[in-house]
């Protein structure tokens, strides 16, 4: 049994039932999982190893909901910088189809070092096209180096052009191989029990990418063996409209043709949604991974969030693709969470005053969004707080220093309301990630130099 005790926290944000905030407090942790948490003198004073954390604020470790680690490799590509989701898509897809298992590997250790020192300890990915003999082992793989837990999403494309689709036929696959391949690594990877490190989701990529066939035989083998559906939904204007014309059905409804509500199911975006949407969302269980980022980026519009949580729809947050974004910086997008609901909410009061406006979202509702959100999002018990009997995920950022000074009447706020940071200390499951600032488990200095090669010889092809 390995044990440590992190203590003199100064401020202890738990997220808890009570949503406790603790002043001088401390953490026992035994392989992995809290087994103690409150105030620093009644807690043991010895461990296997001893975590000072004086002067730090301590938070659940964040949930990102929704990525496209690969997608690292092509930020900021000058063709598509000013255009909307489709057409960059358009214009990313040959790209993409130049990848090697190599690209993989590096862009998913480079998404999650950028994620780490974020605050993220969970990260959902979704890869949806697997060219040159790529496979979701590579990243799964590659992860395992980093630390982090991984939601792998066994993403997929079926319907190419010449079937009416929008992705080009050299990067879709057959539906046969697909639901092969989606069996296999649940089979070989996947990991129900608490603490689980990898868990498989079933994630074909959008009503515009998949038939309706491999949507309900996609849900069909998840629930056949208990893992998660993901895949995007009512991100824009125009994939309603194809949806319209192609199924005959908004894509909600669509998604009910097919099988695809549940509590089981999470969806990217849903930003194009209406009121009996969300409140089908909410009566079923569904998830929501909010990318505010983005749908700012590529003008996709702003999701209604506030009003998703104020009917009890499961909402997380994700940093979506990083070359939409063109960041994996997770506290950062925590921030724009809350900022872009706040400007949403002035949107629509505008006319409004008093009483009647429309409520601004606070910090600590979009801190709790990125913690227990996420994780209830992904169908995670154990992670999304800091709880006696919960996994050690956790991170921690140093108060004594320029960004907040003259913030720490509130320091829990301060951590969004002022410029996100990159975290001092990240851990999970007991385990230290980030050291003093420094990633622990991977040479970032040398990922760098790799993945940026690898870059450039994805666009000069």
């Amino acid at each position: 049994m390995s044990t440590l005790l992190i203590k003199s926290i100064h401020t202890l944000v738990t997220m808890d039932e009570q949503r406790q905030e603790l002043d001088n407090a401390s953490l026992y942790i035994e392989d992995g999982f809290i087994k103690a948490i409150g105030e620093s003198q009644v807690m043991p004073e010895t461990a296997d190893e001893v975590l000072d954390l004086s002067g730090h604020i301590v938070f659940p470790g964040f949930v990102n909901t929704h990525h496209h680690f690969y997608q690292t490799l092509t930020r900021a590509v000058p063709k598509v910088q000013d255009v909307n989701l489709f057409n960059w898509l358009v214009g990313l897809y040959p790209i993409w189809a130049r990848m090697t298992p190599e690209d993989i590997r590096i862009s998913t250790q480079t998404a999650l070092a950028e994620l780490a020192l974020s605050g993220c300890t969970t990260a959902s990915d979704h890869l949806y096209l697997f060219p040159n003999e790529a496979r979701l082992d590579d990243e799964i793989l590659a992860a395992s180096e980093v630390g982090l837990r991984l939601h792998a999403s066994r993403g997929s494309m079926s319907l190419g052009e010449s079937k009416g689709g929008l992705p080009p036929d050299s990067v879709v696959d057959t539906e046969e191989h697909i639901l092969q391949d989606s069996q296999r690594l649940i089979e070989t990877y996947h990991d129900p029990n608490p603490g689980a490190m990898v868990q498989i989701v079933l994630a074909p990529c959008s009503p515009f990418s998949v038939t309706g066939e491999l949507m309900r035989q996609s849900a069909e083998l998840a629930r056949e063996f208990g893992v998660h559906l993901h895949t995007h939904l009512a991100e824009t204007k125009d994939e309603e409209d194809f949806c319209i014309e192609k199924f005959g059905h908004r894509p909600v409804a669509y998604m009910q043709e097919v099988s695809w509500i549940g509590d089981d199911v999470w969806f990217a975006h849903s930003v194009h949604v209406n009121q009996d949407e969300i409140n089908l969302y909410a009566s079923t269980g569904c998830g929501i991974a909010h990318c505010p980022s983005s749908n700012m980026r590529l003008a996709s519009g702003i999701a209604p969030i506030v009003e998703m949580l104020t009917r009890g729809v499961k909402v997380g947050i994700g940093v979506d693709g990083s070359a939409s974004n063109d960041s994996s910086h997770l506290l950062a997008e925590v921030r724009q969470a809350m900022l872009l609901a706040r400007l949403n909410a002035g949107l629509e009061g505008a006319s409004r005053s008093g009483e009647d406006a429309a409520p601004l979202m606070s910090a600590r509702q979009a801190l709790e969004v990125a913690t227990r959100g996420g994780a209830a999002v992904l169908g995670r018990e154990d992670i999304g707080s800091l709880a006696v009997g919960k996994c050690a995920d956790l991170f921690a950022i140093d108060l004594n220093r320029l960004d907040y000074a003259g913030a720490l009447h509130d320091p829990v706020a301060a951590a969004l309301f002022c410029a996100p940071q990159k975290v001092d200390f990240s851990l999970v499951g007991g385990r230290v990630i980030v050291k003093e600032g420094i990633l622990a488990t991977v040479d970032v200095p040398e990922l760098v130099r790799k993945h940026n090669l690898a870059a450039e010889r994805l666009l000069n092809g």
